[in-house]
């Protein structure tokens, strides 16, 4: 797909820079101003994802993932996003089985490996999770992540282990 260019590119810059403020208001305005026939493009989508994402409306998240994965299957965060949608709305195991399929498309990507430990953890799959977690560790930068899973509620069934991790 093309890349968007001025304005709408702007706007997708707009909406993003108004979502690090919290501004959930002025991101929507910006986004409105993007061509109709440009909404499907996956830079719109993912920033549409991450506007609804702030404003926990998990059912648009599923909507606009499922959109991005349509449009572009090659794009990780299609993927994330979706996972991430449903374990929000309580579907943690098609949370887990979504990322698990797709894991071996994305190899050494922290992410994914990240997110499957969180959910392997909420679904009682410890061993699975803390494989899953040194896998993260291992790919991605393991002192950044320890820190975030000793903060992650997803995570506390593990703390103990993790705060023996060595990074």
């Amino acid at each position: 797909m093309k890349p968007l260019q001025p304005p709408d590119s702007l706007h997708v810059r707009a909406v993003e820079g108004w979502l690090e403020l919290g501004d959930c208001s002025e991101a929507r305005a910006e986004l409105e101003k993007i061509q109709t026939k440009l909404r499907t493009h996956p830079d719109v989508l993912e920033v549409s994802w991450h506007l609804a994402a702030q404003e926990k409306k998990w059912e648009v998240c599923l909507s606009v993932a499922r959109l991005l994965i349509q449009h572009v299957p090659e794009r990780l965060s299609g993927w994330v996003n979706l996972s991430f949608a449903l374990h929000e709305l309580k579907m943690t195991r098609d949370a887990w089985d979504s990322l698990f399929a797709v894991a071996d498309k994305f190899p050494g990507e922290p992410t994914i490996a990240y997110n499957l430990a969180c959910y392997g953890a909420q679904l009682g799959r410890l061993w699975e999770a803390e494989q899953w977690l040194k896998k993260a560790f291992k790919s991605g930068n393991a002192e950044v992540l320890k820190d975030l899973a000793l903060e992650d509620d997803d995570l506390k069934p593990l703390w103990e282990k993790i705060a023996g991790f060595g990074t």
